[in-house]
């Protein structure tokens, strides 16, 4: 599976590099794979870019293969995918866009802050070490995995009560259950416990480096009724980087939670994260 992934990597790499536009890696979150993008990656092509939505290592690349083997996702730390994203951008001839939903929003903050993003959208990103924000309902979201210790070093799939919560309560239960038939995934317990230990762990691998001038413009993309980031955290996320030169923005958009990247509104996400790429890239 391993070499299989690399080898699709390195594929996308050389299809982004051939076509001679700007590249933009999209990275997704917990309980979802690539190709919850490809609906973005479409819309960007279209725009002049170069997208890439490569996984994190060992995804499946069907919803039905992830479900079937879910401990193919156990044990994937923050790191572990940070430098999987940093070995892919670094094989790139030109610096991409980067645009992470959720903990890929992390990811994308990561990367930017090594100076790996030409310009970012961290889209109801995961917090890091400095964000000290504990809301309630992001507790509940985040409760099938930090409730159970043993979660650490698995696998987790959410029940559809669960996802409902956590992604899809700012749809209507026809939509809800589309979404997470067509999209739903078990992902690692280890990145949520890294995030939720990040303040009182000095190495933790939820660290972003805000303070880099050279991280580039950065827009943070907040659901309004997102329960598993909500404006508390994205905020102060948001505020980490008061003493960054660079551009950095915040937006919040009315009516939508978790799913945002994914439901029926996607678009609208999506062409506010194209209008902020285009003005820098």
């Amino acid at each position: 599976m391993d070499s299989e992934l690399m080898e699709h990597d390195q594929e996308l790499v050389e299809e982004a590099n051939a076509s001679g536009r700007r590249p933009v890696v999209f990275v997704h979150g917990l309980w979802l794979l690539p190709s919850s993008w490809d609906r973005w990656a479409t819309v960007f092509r279209e725009a002049g870019y170069a997208p890439l939505a490569p996984g994190w290592p060992d995804d499946p690349e069907t919803v039905p293969e992830a479900n079937a083997d879910p401990e193919v996702f156990a044990d994937k730390s923050i790191g572990q995918v940070v430098e999987h994203y940093t070995a892919l951008i670094e094989r790139l001839d030109h610096t991409p866009a980067v645009i992470g939903h959720s903990f890929g929003g992390l990811f994308a903050q990561i990367l930017a802050g090594r100076g790996l993003s030409s310009a970012t959208v961290a889209i109801d990103p995961a917090p890091f070490r400095g964000v000290l924000p504990l809301p309630l309902s992001a507790l509940k979201a985040g409760s099938p995995v930090l409730a159970h210790p043993t979660t650490r070093h698995r696998a987790v799939p959410l029940t559809y009560d669960q996802f409902r919560y956590a992604f899809a309560n700012a749809v209507d239960e026809q939509e809800a259950r589309a979404l997470y038939d067509e999209f739903a995934v078990p992902a690692p317990g280890l990145p949520l416990w890294q995030a939720a230990t990040a303040n009182i762990n000095p190495r933790t691998e939820a660290a972003v480096d805000a303070d880099n001038p050279d991280r580039g413009p950065l827009l943070i993309i907040s659901g309004e009724r997102d329960n598993t980031v909500p404006w508390a955290l994205t905020h102060a996320a948001y505020q980490q980087y008061a003493d960054n030169p660079a551009t950095t923005e915040i937006i919040e958009i009315p009516g939508r939670g978790h799913a945002l990247t994914i439901d029926h509104g996607w678009r609208e996400v999506a062409e506010t994260a194209l209008t902020f790429v285009r003005r820098f890239v």
